[in-house]
């Protein structure tokens, strides 16, 4: 674990850091991804900036009107931003509405623009598991494997070494079928259908999940809804694609690039 990097006077918060640095790559993945498609940089950094200021700003309103009397008594705290005030599910829910309002704005095709943004996502993926590494979160149960590690005074599963694993995998695939596969929609159900069954797979490795119902574990109840959500989305565009309709012919395999 290295929670924090001392640089003389100055203590930088490395898994902050490791999320910050994982955005800017994942944007410029996002960007070549998207000029494939025909989508300009700017569009992609305009969707991106708007999501995240809406997302980051919902989520510490939520948090506000959640414990309002606190913030009664002192209103300027409302200004002091942290991790731990904000609203994470508010936050992705106000991040998408206001991506989509923008989308739809900049008139932006949904499938390309969600492809776009798929390799970007995987890339926040591998820069959260490298954070929950530095800052030791996301700890793993306790296991007396070949492998464990010493976190938290007992022999762990390294669940973050698993999750950095995976998402590398992930965002591997997702970026191989930028070039490969051209039908609108694919790689994002893919990346998020990779992305819920690594999730449905990690949980049952960690030490610190919530347990809502006797060994049933709240985010693998999500990861399989999500799951199977992206897998319907597959099922569909691929019948689509067998099945188009008169004026809307089937893509053609892209060519492999050399």
């Amino acid at each position: 674990m290295l929670p924090t990097l001392q640089l003389g006077p100055l203590a930088l918060q490395v898994p902050g850091l490791l999320l910050l640095i994982g955005l800017w790559v994942g944007v410029g993945l996002a960007e070549r991804a998207g000029e494939r498609r025909g989508l300009s940089a700017d569009s992609i950094n305009g969707l991106v900036l708007t999501m995240l200021l809406a997302g980051v700003v919902g989520a510490r309103l939520a948090y506000v009107a959640r414990f309002a009397p606190l913030y009664w008594q002192d209103p300027l705290s409302i200004l002091a931003l942290n991790a731990n005030t904000l609203s994470p599910a508010e936050g992705v829910i106000l991040g998408l509405l206001a991506g989509w309002v923008y989308g739809q704005r900049r008139q932006l095709p949904l499938g390309p623009t969600l492809d776009s943004l798929a390799p970007g996502l995987a890339c926040l993926g591998l820069a959260l598991g490298l954070a929950h590494l530095a800052s030791g979160d996301a700890f793993g149960a306790p296991a007396d494997v070949p492998w464990s590690i010493e976190l938290w005074g007992a022999r762990r599963h390294p669940s973050q070494v698993y999750e950095i694993l995976l998402a590398a995998g992930i965002l591997l695939v997702v970026w191989r079928m930028q070039a490969r596969w051209p039908v609108a929609g694919v790689a994002f159900l893919t990346m998020l259908a990779l992305t819920a069954a690594a999730r449905l797979l990690l949980e049952g490795f960690r030490g610190d999940s919530q347990i809502i119902w006797g060994s049933l574990r709240q985010a693998q109840l999500i990861s399989l809804l999500v799951l199977e959500l992206a897998l319907a989305g597959l099922y569909l565009v691929s019948q689509r694609e067998r099945h188009p309709t008169s004026d809307e012919p089937a893509a053609r395999p892209a060519a492999d690039p050399a």
